[in-house]
């Protein structure tokens, strides 16, 4: 598997609803009406990201929660902003 790079801008689609059910995080593609699930820390990166859309500043923030490595972080927060970028959830801009 290719490693992927932290994009530095990302913007949420607009066909996109963000709620919270039972403790769980759901986003609804409302075009493809599929549903995409968010586990704790990936409903802390997408409210951060509806701020701006400035992934440096999600970088940060989860970083100063959480014992973990600033690799493994950048690795991990890569990762699911091009998963939600393949499900048409956000556009990564730059």
């Amino acid at each position: 598997m290719s490693e992927l790079t932290l994009p530095k801008k990302v913007k949420i689609s607009d066909n996109v609803l963000f709620q919270e059910i039972d403790n769980e995080y759901v986003l609804l593609n409302m075009e493809s009406e599929q549903y995409f699930g968010l586990d704790e820390i990936g409903a802390k990166v997408w409210h951060i990201i509806s701020e701006d859309g400035n992934t440096e500043r999600v970088l940060n923030q989860i970083m100063g929660e959480y014992n973990v490595s600033i690799e493994e972080l950048t690795s991990d927060i890569s990762r699911l902003l091009h998963e939600l970028n393949n499900e048409h959830l956000i556009t990564i801009e730059a």
